[in-house]
């Protein structure tokens, strides 16, 4: 007799592969909440049909990827499923990348930066504004390599929080190596570009002050795009 199609194929992935999509069935379909404890590594173990061995290390996993947490004492926790948390080893790409899969990511950056930009441009408060301020302020004020660099990142992270969507905001910061930043700041001190890249700061500033999405939309744009340039000749040469 044949074999039907489901008969012949082999169940994919690992043990621990399987445990890690029950839970996150079981956390996608409520049956788990946010902030809710999880039944004993034992219960659960025996509830999914699966060895201790194996949940232990789907626990691991997902504790790792920011979906558990372990509360000494107490037990496993679903975390609040932030974006921010779930995202947060999205900065190792961007970390470890090189070459052209650099130059890649800062084209996601560029599309995604300039989005946010123009969404805070409609939506950016008062004292949002006067924390973007601030940090342009103490970008110009100095030439110490170490507090550009910290400014700059602060400068972006508060953009993309007006922005007032937490997802894009998580990507954006998992995009933002600092790593990559200070590489980029002393290519810019070695070549005397500092004046172009407080420029192109002030546009975005400005933009933002008058609540003008599309202008916000074209600095933010022209911003990465010199970066992008930037790295794009550094890996010609």
């Amino acid at each position: 007799m044949d074999e039907t199609p489901s008969e012949a194929a082999p169940q994919k992935g690992t043990v621990t592969q399987r445990a890690i999509e029950r839970i996150k069935a079981m956390i996608a379909e409520g049956r788990l909440e946010p902030g809710q404890r999880l039944p004993t590594e034992r219960d659960l173990a025996a509830q999914l049909g699966i060895s201790r061995s194996s949940m232990r290390e789907a626990i691991r996993a997902l504790t790792v990827l920011g979906v558990l947490e372990a509360r000494h004492g107490s037990g496993i926790y679903v975390t609040q499923l932030e974006a921010g948390d779930l995202l947060e080893t999205f900065g190792v790409v961007a970390d470890l990348s090189r070459g052209p899969r650099l130059v890649e990511l800062l084209e996601v950056r560029r599309i995604l930066e300039s989005t946010a930009t123009a969404l805070a441009a409609a939506r950016i408060t008062e004292d949002q504004l006067a924390e973007v301020e601030k940090h342009l302020t103490a970008m110009n004020g100095t030439d110490d390599p170490e507090e550009i660099i910290a400014h700059d990142l602060a400068f972006h992270r508060e953009i993309a929080a007006a922005a007032g969507n937490e997802t894009m905001a998580a990507i954006l910061e998992g995009l933002s190596s600092r790593t990559f930043r200070a590489r980029v700041w002393r290519g810019y001190q070695e070549e005397g570009a500092f004046a172009r890249t407080r420029r192109e700061h002030a546009a975005i500033h400005r933009a933002l002050l008058a609540h003008d999405p599309e202008a916000a939309r074209a600095a933010a744009a022209a911003h990465v795009g010199e970066v992008e340039q930037w790295l794009r000749t550094q890996l010609r040469e």
